[in-house]
C-alpha cells in the first residue's frame, strides 16, 4: 500500500508546483483563454485522478474475502458481507468523495424498467437510498453492508422486465420458485462513500456480482470492467477453470495490461498428509493449468488465501499471512498498476506544459517586440529637433490607425466563424444524439426477433460515426479560415503569432469503436439464434445510448472550449500590439512635450525589458522544477 501513498504523494507535490506556475503566468500576464484552459485540465487531471481495480469472479471464489483482506484488514473483522454462496447481489463500487458523509448509497433494482443506465443516475439524488455509516461501529458498518446481500421476489413478468429472467434461457428458467415468483436483487447498484486512506487518495474498487449477472448489467460490460485500470479475475484453486468462467475471460476481460488472474482458497489444497513441498507443487501445477486456458503467463496468475490473509493480518499472525501468498498479489497490483498509470498522466502534463510555455513565448515575443521598437524609436530622438519628433509622433499615429482598420477587417471573419460555429452544432450538438437514439428504439421495437434488433443498433454505430466525422471536418475547415487570418495578420503587423491550436475528435471515436466492439461480442448472431434475448438487446442498447451520449458531451465541451479560446492568442497579441502603440505614442509625446526626460525614459523601458527577461527565466524555471517531479521515480517496497 505504501506504493500507492507515494503515488498521491507524488501528485500533489506536482499540483502544488503547477499552481505555482500558474500563479506566475498570472501575474506576469503571460496566459492567455487557452492557457488558462490547459492549466485547469491538467491541475484537475492530478486532483481528482482516480485509479479503478475491478474484482470480476463466480459466485463463491471469494472475491468479497479478498476485498477485505487486501483494504480493510485494519479494521479488525470483515467489513463486506463474506460467506458461503452468493453475497453481493449488485454491483459495489467503494471510492471517497469528501463533498458526501460516510454512507452506503443504494440505486433500486425498478430503475431498469426505464431506458436509463447507471452512469445516468450518479448525480441524479432523487433516485437513491442513502443510508449513513458509522465509522466508530465496525459492527454496525458490518450490518449496514448487508443491504448489498438483500434480494426480493417478484413475478416473472416484473423479472422479465428487468432483464433479469427469460422463460427460454434454461440458465434462468430454472430460477422460478414454488410459489411461482423469481428471486431478483433488490438494488441494481451500489456506491459506498469511505473515507478509508487509500479510497481517499483516488482509489476506487469495483466488487462485482456472480458472471451472470455481468451479462445482465451492460453497465459493468460497456463502462466499469473495460475502464478498470486493473481486473483481478478469481478462480477457485480446487476447481480450476470452469466452462463459465472460460467465457466472462474471453468476452469481457481478456489478457492485457493490468489484466490478472487470482487462484484463491489454496487453503483448500493443503493436505496435511502431503510435505509443504508437495502441496507447492500442486499448486503450481494447477497455476500452470489455469495460465495456459486464460492464455496468461503463469506468473500473472496468483495463488492466494484470502481468508488465511484475512485471519493472519486481524491476529497479527505473520506467519499464517505468509502461508497465504497474498503479499504477493498485493505488491503486484500496485507495481503493476501505479507505473502505468504515472506514466499516462506524466505524457498528459508534459504536453500541457509545452503548450502553455509555447504560448507564454508567443506572448512574450510580441511584448520584446513592442519595448524593442519603443526603445530604437526614442534612441533615435537623441539630439533631435522638435520637427524630428513631431514626425515621428505622425509615423507612430498613421500605423495605430492602419492597425485599427485591419482590426475593423477582422470583423467579417468573426462573422464566418460564428457560421461555421454554428453549422459545427448541427451534426455535434446533443439534440441530433438524441434523435438518433430514439430512430434505433422504434426501429428495434418494431423488430420481431432479436436478429433482427441486431442491424438497427449497427446502424447507429454508422451514423455517430458520420456526424462525429462532419463535426471533424467542420473543425477542420474552422482551423484553416483561423489560420489563414492569423498568417496574415501576422505578416502585415509583423507580429510572431503561433499556428492556431488544433483540436482533435480521434479519442472520442475509438472510444466508439470500442464500445461497438463490446456489442458485437456480446451480441454474435450464433448467441442471438440460441435464446430470445431482445429484452436485454434493448436494454444494452440504452446503456450504448447512454456511453455515446457521455462521449458527444465530452466532444461538445471540448468543442465549445476550443471555439473560445482559438482566437484567444490572436486577441491577446492584438491588445498587447495596440498598447504598445499606445505606450509608443505617450512616451513620444512627453519627449515632445518636455515632460519627462528622454534618459530617463529609455532607462524605463530598458529596466522594463530587463525585468520580462527575469520573469522569463523565472518561469522558465518553474516549467522545469513541475517537468522534474513529473519525472520522479517512485520508490518500490522491496
Amino acid at each position: 500500500m505504501q506504493d500507492f501513498q507515494q503515488y498521491g504523494a507524488w501528485r500533489a507535490s506536482v499540483a502544488q508546483a503547477l499552481e505555482g506556475y500558474g500563479a506566475a503566468l498570472r501575474d506576469a500576464a503571460l496566459i492567455d483563454g487557452a492557457g488558462e484552459q490547459q492549466l485547469e485540465r491538467a491541475l484537475a487531471r492530478l486532483r481528482d485522478d482516480r485509479l479503478s481495480v475491478a474484482f470480476v469472479a463466480e459466485f463463491s471464489r471469494g472475491k468479497t474475502e479478498l476485498i477485505n483482506a487486501i483494504f480493510f484488514a485494519d479494521y479488525g473483522q470483515r467489513i463486506l458481507p463474506s460467506s458461503a454462496g452468493r453475497t453481493t447481489m449488485c454491483p459495489t463500487e467503494l471510492l471517497y468523495d469528501p463533498a458526501l458523509p460516510p454512507c452506503i448509497r443504494l440505486l433500486p433494482i425498478e430503475t431498469r424498467a426505464g431506458h436509463l443506465s447507471t452512469s445516468d443516475y450518479r448525480d441524479d439524488s432523487a433516485s437513491w437510498t442513502v443510508l449513513p455509516l458509522d465509522l466508530d461501529t465496525p459492527q454496525q458498518m458490518h450490518e449496514t453492508f448487508h443491504q448489498l446481500s438483500r434480494t426480493r421476489r417478484v413475478a416473472p413478468s416484473e423479472a422479465e422486465a428487468y432483464g433479469l429472467w427469460d422463460p427460454e434461457d434454461p440458465d434462468t428458467a430454472t430460477s422460478l420458485g414454488a410459489d411461482g415468483r423469481v428471486e431478483i436483487p433488490q438494488w441494481r447498484h451500489a456506491i459506498i462513500n469511505l473515507p478509508h486512506p487509500l479510497l481517499k487518495q483516488g482509489l476506487v474498487i469495483l466488487d462485482t456480482p456472480g458472471l451472470n449477472a455481468i451479462g445482465t448489467e451492460p453497465e459493468l460490460t460497456l463502462n466499469l470492467i473495460p475502464n478498470a485500470h486493473a481486473v483481478l479475475f478469481i478462480l477457485a484453486a480446487e476447481t480450476g477453470v470452469t466452462k463459465s468462467d472460460i467465457d466472462v475471460w474471453r468476452t469481457h476481460i481478456g489478457a492485457g495490461p493490468g489484466r490478472l488472474a487470482v487462484l484463491n482458497k489454496i487453503d483448500a489444497m493443503w493436505d496435511e498428509l502431503k510435505t509443504p513441498l508437495e502441496n507447492d507443487a500442486e499448486i503450481a501445477r494447477q497455476q500452470q493449468d489455469v495460465a495456459q486456458l486464460l492464455g496468461l503467463e503463469g506468473a500473472r496468475v496468483y495463488p492466494v488465501s484470502a481468508q488465511k490473509a484475512l485471519v493472519g493480518k486481524i491476529n497479527g499472525d505473520m506467519a499464517l499471512f505468509e502461508r497465504s501468498r497474498l503479499g504477493t498479489l498485493e505488491a503486484a497490483l500496485f507495481h503493476d498498476l501505479i507505473p502505468a498509470r504515472k506514466e499516462i498522466v506524466q505524457r498528459q502534463l508534459h504536453l500541457e506544459l509545452d503548450l502553455l510555455a509555447a504560448g507564454e513565448r508567443a506572448l512574450a515575443a510580441t511584448r520584446t517586440r513592442d519595448l524593442v521598437e519603443q526603445l530604437q524609436e526614442l534612441r533615435s530622438l537623441r539630439g533631435k529637433n522638435q520637427g524630428v519628433i513631431a514626425h515621428m509622433m505622425r509615423r507612430v499615429e498613421l500605423e495605430k490607425k492602419e492597425f485599427d482598420a485591419s482590426l475593423f477587417k477582422l470583423q467579417g471573419t468573426r462573422a464566418v466563424f460564428a457560421r461555421l460555429s454554428t453549422e459545427l452544432y448541427s451534426t455535434l450538438g446533443m439534440d441530433a444524439v438524441q434523435d438518433q437514439a430514439d430512430a434505433v428504439r422504434a426501429a428495434m421495437q418494431a423488430a420481431r426477433f432479436a436478429t433482427g434488433m441486431r442491424a438497427p443498433v449497427r446502424g447507429y454505430f454508422e451514423a455517430v460515426r458520420a456526424n462525429l466525422d462532419a463535426s471533424c471536418a467542420k473543425i477542420d475547415e474552422i482551423g484553416a479560415m483561423m489560420d489563414t487570418m492569423v498568417r496574415k495578420f501576422s505578416a502585415e503587423h509583423g507580429l510572431a503569432l503561433a499556428s492556431p491550436m488544433s483540436l482533435s475528435f480521434a479519442r472520442y471515436r475509438r472510444e466508439i469503436d470500442e464500445v461497438e466492439a463490446l456489442f458485437l461480442k456480446q451480441f454474435g448472431t450464433a448467441t442471438l439464434l440460441m435464446t430470445s434475448r431482445a429484452t436485454l438487446l434493448a436494454r444494452f442498447f440504452d446503456s450504448i445510448a447512454s456511453r455515446v451520449r457521455r462521449i458527444f458531451r465530452a466532444a461538445n465541451l471540448d468543442a465549445e472550449n476550443w471555439l473560445k479560446v482559438i482566437m484567444a492568442p490572436l486577441e491577446a497579441a492584438i491588445r498587447q500590439h495596440r498598447d504598445g502603440l499606445r505606450g509608443r505614442q505617450a512616451s513620444i509625446q512627453r519627449i515632445l512635450d518636455a515632460t519627462d526626460s528622454l534618459e530617463q525614459k529609455i532607462a524605463a523601458l530598458e529596466a522594463t525589458r530587463q525585468a520580462l527577461e527575469t520573469t522569463r527565466a523565472d518561469l522558465a524555471g518553474r516549467a522545469a522544477q513541475v517537468a522534474a517531479l513529473a519525472a520522479t521515480e517512485l520508490e518500490t517496497e522491496t
